[in-house]
């Protein structure tokens, strides 16, 4: 699979054409989605006429935008005019969209040609979507952007949007072993997207290729007016901090969570062969009761802005929802206001002290999730508890996927950067990537030549 970034330099020089790339997509996801099903809606009709016209403006010699006829997908709660948009749930089924959301606006301005919808667990919620993992099909893709993550790691797409209302990128981009970056909470805008919780839903990109996520999160971020969340204000430039290099080493931060304890030992391993890797660069600490309080603020929030937003849907097709969704949503109901804006007091008081924190460390390191994914058999997406506190906080995340369990599944480190210091998250996940790979390169050297190096 070619990088975005290939694809639409190879477009610009003629090596290839749009319309060949998108029927290259189309022929990958018919040879295996019938068993993986990452797709829930397919336009190919559609995006052929699309790819068709991005190879006319090339022919023309008008301008081409920074994803000028690249293939992508969309999570099924991002509306789109000319398909449905059916939330991963029958209760709306059907369901057309009179505009498109203003991110979809934004791809399609840059040139993207979008395939279709990738699947969801219903209202990107708690219960499983159809989806399997492409690593294996027994185990569970994550949710709940289980079919962007698998159609990015099935080779389907180089990229692909999801979203983040607790570990919704980072969790599935680690189980599935491909690159996920969920921006700072207001860089993307999310009118035209379900919003299941005001405070706490954020917008991610999945991709093959690390320059991926950056060059899709530029072509997408922007002020929008229509947004509560947006911020009116210049926004790092991604793409400049993955190719930039840092002035001196970074510093990281580790912080020993007292939820560390359900890691498997394959990731607490990993994660402690990659600190020792990174050296003096990682300052660790024990985080000790300093979060208390932060997971069940996220749930708090979570659950009482949910029930709200989906109370229409409650009402009217209450019958719809699975037992665990509407004990769930009954339960976000009784959440008083109090306990609500206690919550999001200490919520505002963490990003107070995480925007302090940052003036001495460059990012935070800490896992993805707890380990390699759950067996689909299970019925869980896995725990989203090593994303809660950074959403939350609406701070960048970004999974890069670099360890291995035994049963030969990934498993992701997460970098945490500084609210709005996205540019720097991806310049300091530039060179871990660098660091990490010569360690592995003079691993491989020493053991060619029985230790000795050359």
């Amino acid at each position: 699979m070619t990088s975005a970034l290939q694809m639409v330099q190879m477009i610009r020089d003629g090596e290839t054409t749009s319309a060949a790339l998108v029927t290259a997509a189309f022929d990958r996801i018919a040879k295996n989605d019938d068993a993986l099903k990452a797709w829930i809606w397919l336009d190919r009709d559609g995006a052929l006429a699309q790819a068709r016209a991005m190879d006319q403006l090339r022919q023309s010699g008008r301008a081409l935008g920074a994803l000028h006829g690249v293939p992508i997908g969309l999570k099924d709660i991002i509306d789109t005019a000319d398909m449905p948009t059916e939330s991963g749930s029958v209760a709306l089924a059907g369901r057309q969209p009179e505009f498109d959301a203003v991110l979809v606006s934004r791809l399609r301005e840059a040139g993207a040609v979008i395939l279709g919808k990738t699947a969801t667990t219903p209202f990107a919620f708690m219960d499983p979507a159809a989806t399997r993992n492409p690593h294996n099909l027994e185990y569970s893709p994550g949710g709940s952007s289980a079919g962007s993550a698998a159609a990015v790691a099935a080779g389907h797409i180089p990229v692909a949007i999801g979203t983040q209302t607790n570990g919704s990128v980072i969790r599935p981009a680690s189980f599935c072993g491909v690159y996920g970056f969920k921006p700072s909470a207001g860089m993307i805008p999310r009118t035209g997207v379900l919003r299941t919780s005001e405070t706490l839903d954020q917008v991610g990109v999945f991709a093959r290729y690390y320059e991926d996520v950056a060059l899709v999160g530029d072509v997408i971020s922007e002020f929008d007016p229509a947004d509560p969340g947006s911020f009116c204000r210049p926004r790092p430039k991604l793409l400049n901090g993955v190719y930039s290099e840092p002035p001196v080493r970074p510093n990281l931060v580790w912080f020993e969570m007292p939820y560390f304890d359900t890691l498997s030992d394959d990731s607490r391993d990993g994660m402690m062969a990659v600190l020792d890797t990174l050296g003096g660069q990682v300052q660790r600490l024990d985080a000790g009761d300093s979060f208390t309080g932060l997971v069940e603020s996220q749930n708090i929030i979570h659950y009482h802005e949910i029930a709200r937003n989906l109370a229409e849907i409650c009402e009217n097709h209450n019958d719809t929802l699975s037992p665990q969704v509407a004990k769930l949503l009954a339960h976000g109901a009784t959440i008083s206001d109090e306990a609500y804006q206690e919550a999001i007091e200490l919520r505002n008081e963490a990003v107070s002290y995480f925007t302090s924190l940052f003036n001495d460390f460059d990012a935070i390191i800490t896992p993805s999730a707890s380990g390699e994914a759950p067996l689909f058999s299970a019925g869980s997406t896995g725990n989203p508890i090593f994303s809660t506190v950074w959403t939350l906080c609406g701070l960048p995340c970004l999974n890069i996927p670099v360890l291995m369990s035994e049963n030969e599944m990934p498993i992701g480190v997460q970098l945490v950067g500084g609210p709005e210091e996205d540019d720097r998250l991806l310049r300091t996940g530039s060179w871990m990537l660098a660091t990490l790979n010569a360690a592995e390169a003079d691993a491989a050297e020493l053991d060619k030549t029985n230790g000795t190096k050359l």
